[in-house]
């Protein structure tokens, strides 16, 4: 990458070699990138060998040849090679000594893999503590002492690249009235932090632009391919991608599109932090952004980031589908895209993705509606109904499905409202925000009464009826759950037998009916098995041993129990955790089991208070009262509240 210190620390470091080579140093730029054309071996040989007391008349004509005689020349002396900035292999691969005592350092904006030999040191951005270090040294260690979060905000805005931070540490130093904020406000503006990395002949912008010129400008297809890559990426800098979705944004097949990823990670323009993810440093990406916006037309840039948001939709439906396997999604969007999206081997893969994509995910919601596209902003956001049924406690997907519903609102999307209405509810639910659930439900069983839609009416009333039965109201959850039996019963839904035996056992286990509650619950678990929906078949599991702590079976309660357990904690679910915890309390407590119950209810209450469940902490409190309570009373067995 440019920028990033390639000269300056080779220049160093063949400073401290100075001993170590006796005969001397040669040093040439060999103008692999920048103005002024590439230097060829031949003119460099020349150069070389005049400076080693070779008259040039006497020089081969040949390229090979003058290279043999370099290597005759080199054979007894001890001497280190410096080449800069070189192009490739082959413009360095004449220049190399034979096997005598000599050294090469060769710096390149390419990764050099058919350099024989070679081992390779690439260059990372630096350290915060480097980063502090170099500007205190620029302009002077009080002024960065004395204004500690401008100079934070100043070493952020450079992303740890040394030529960024010179330039703001040579600005800063020739103007030493100039407070640190200032410079820093200017860095942060919307006007973009390139026009202000530039004093004197030092241009982050040109230094970083150089490999992309070099390619846009060149004779080879394939460089000119690669460079319109990097320039579409620009419209997507913020975010990683995958060779998937750059294939959409880029209209080229996944195998093409990786190759082309690969090559941009060869030049050091895009940066490859794991296995198929792909990204830029914040400069290069502000780079990217802006020729596109110079290169591209409009309508091209506005096609490429649709491709994108549409690829993103499909994505989001295939991992919900993966992860919850709903009864009834959404219609699906008009367009589809024309590249696959990544494939899931199973639900824990499918989450993974969706942590991983959540900032890319959120980012395409707001730029849909900028777009005015209403249609693709609702869906995305409905889509993390897969991320928030596990990851509900972080308030990410209320977050996203709200964002979602405003632009719904402003364009008149009364689809979209009818969803995300109803997905609202949901977040509520999980929440324990059973009130707001009800209310949000009501809204989006008028809008689905309008559109006729009979299956989403079916399952709103059985989210009505888990609801009530979240709230401890027996008689409405019962009531609610068989009228969405009554529902689903005149339409052709798969998967709705297992929503509606679920409400019924729920109804059942809260009205006091355990054996009928646990009889539905057997029906059930084979059916969840088969379809690998491991956070529904973990709560289905903490209902099933609550139940069955009810009647008496023991062993058949904690190892139902330990199962959902296992299944949430190797999730990451710790909101699911905490709900396993507390009725594996109360499963202890009821079994006389104190000891064990504390244990329960101290892990829930942990859990509860690190990710902020005010709900949860106040029934860890009042569990473990209870069972101070009943330990106090009683030898044996007592009562769980």
């Amino acid at each position: 990458m440019g920028g990033i210190g390639k000269t300056a620390l080779t220049v160093h470091v063949a400073h401290l070699l100075h001993a170590d080579y006796p005969d001397g140093q040669l040093y040439a730029d060999l103008r692999g990138f920048g103005p002024g054309g590439r230097r060829s071996p031949r003119d460099l040989l020349v150069r070389f060998l005049a400076d080693l007391g070779v008259h040039e008349a006497s020089l081969p004509a040949d390229t090979d040849d003058c290279a043999t005689l370099f290597r005759t020349v080199l054979a007894h002396r001890r001497m280190l090679l410096v080449l800069d900035n070189a192009r490739d292999a082959a413009q360095v691969l004449p220049l190399l000594p034979g096997s005598g005592g000599c050294a090469v350092v060769v710096t390149s904006r390419h990764t050099l893999t058919d350099l024989p030999a070679a081992l390779p040191l690439p260059l990372a951005p630096l350290t915060p503590a480097d980063q502090e270090l170099l500007l205190a040294a620029l302009c002077g260690t009080e002024r960065v002492l004395d204004e500690p979060e401008a100079a934070a905000e100043i070493m952020a805005r450079c992303g740890g690249l040394p030529l960024a931070l010179s330039v703001v540490g040579g600005r800063l130093a020739s103007r030493p009235a100039w407070p640190l904020s200032l410079l820093a406000g200017r860095l942060s503006s919307g006007a973009g932090r390139l026009p202000e990395l530039t004093v004197g002949s030092l241009d982050v912008e040109a230094t970083i632009g150089m490999s992309y010129v070099a390619m846009r400008d060149s004779d080879l297809p394939h460089e000119r391919a690669v460079a319109r890559a990097f320039r579409l990426l620009g419209v997507w800098p913020e975010h990683e991608v995958t060779p998937y979705a750059a294939a959409a944004l880029l209209a080229l097949p996944v195998r093409d599109t990786a190759r082309l990823l690969d090559l941009l990670t060869d030049v050091h323009l895009v940066q490859s932090p794991a296995p198929e993810q792909y990204g830029m440093h914040d400069l290069l990406g502000e780079y990217a952004a802006e020729r596109v916006r110079a290169e591209e037309p409009a309508r091209d840039r506005e096609d490429a980031e649709l491709r994108l948001l549409t690829w993103y939709v499909a994505a989001v439906e295939n991992a919900s589908r993966t992860t919850v396997g709903e009864t009834q999604p959404p219609p699906p969007l008009a367009e589809r895209p024309a590249e696959p999206v990544p494939p899931f081997a199973d639900a824990h893969d499918a989450l993974a993705w969706y942590v991983r994509e959540l900032p890319a995910i959120q980012h395409a919601i707001t730029r849909a509606g900028a777009l005015g596209r209403s249609d693709i902003a609702w869906r995305l956001a409905v889509g993390l109904f897969g991320y928030g049924d596990t990851y509900w406690w972080t308030g990410i997907w209320d977050t996203a499905l709200r964002s979602a519903l405003d632009i719904a609102v402003a364009h008149g999307d009364t689809t979209g409202q009818a969803w995300l209405y109803r997905r609202i509810a949901v977040a509520h639910g999980m929440a324990y925000r059973n009130d707001e659930c009800l209310q949000n439900l009501g809204t989006a069983l008028e809008l689905f009464e309008q559109a006729g839609d009979i299956g989403a009416q079916a399952s709103i009333l059985g989210n009505m009826s888990a609801v009530h039965i979240q709230a401890k109201r027996a008689e409405p959850g019962i009531a609610y759950a068989l009228r969405s039996q009554q529902l689903y019963a005149q339409v052709d839904l798969p998967g709705s037998e297992i929503l509606v035996l679920g409400r019924i056992a729920d109804a059942l286990q809260l009205a006091g009916d355990y054996a009928g509650a646990v009889e539905h619950h057997r029906r059930r678990l084979p059916l969840l098995r088969a379809l690998g929906r491991p956070t529904a078949l973990a709560t289905l599991l903490t209902n099933y041993g609550a139940a069955l702590r009810h009647l008496g079976e023991r062993a058949a309660a904690f190892a139902a129990l330990d199962e959902a357990l296992a299944i949430r904690r190797q999730l990451g679910d710790y909101g699911g955790e905490a709900d396993c915890l507390a009725v594996t309390a109360r499963a202890h407590h009821h079994f006389g089991e104190w000891q064990a119950a504390r244990d329960c209810w101290q892990a829930c209450l942990d859990l509860a208070r690190f990710h902020l469940l005010p709900q949860r902490v106040q029934e860890c409190t009042a569990g473990l009262a209870a069972l101070e309570e009943a330990r106090a009373g009683t030898d044996g067995p007592g009562p769980a509240p």
